[in-house]
């Protein structure tokens, strides 16, 4: 995988999706409903529960779509409103892609 150059702009989904969808059911989500290229080398962050995120780029090369199940925990969330928040790569991975405990044992399903 390359990293796109220059400065990244990350986007977060703030209403929940179908967490079913593969890489190209996520990149035309991007188009037909955000009205955005996924091949911009943005990075899109999209959500279907607190504790599971998709993450969709291209890299120059390919879309690379990454999925994260966090084991404990759930990440802190936008409340959901616009269809999308724009941020800084520093911005999502400071603020939004944290975590905090969860109660209890972790379930598998």
């Amino acid at each position: 995988m390359t990293i796109p150059p220059g400065p990244l702009k990350v986007l977060v989904a703030t209403q929940p999706m179908d967490f079913r969808k593969g890489m190209v059911g996520l990149a035309s989500l991007v188009e037909r409903e955000l009205r955005l290229d996924p091949f911009s080398g943005m990075l899109f962050i999209f959500w279907a529960r607190r504790d599971r995120i998709k993450l969709l780029v291209w890299d120059g090369t390919g879309l690379v779509l990454v999925t994260k199940r966090l084991h404990d925990g759930k990440f802190r969330w936008p409340r959901p409103g616009d269809e999308v928040m724009k941020l800084s790569a520093a911005q999502a991975f400071a603020t939004n892609l944290r975590t905090f405990p969860r109660q209890g044992k972790p379930s598998c399903s």
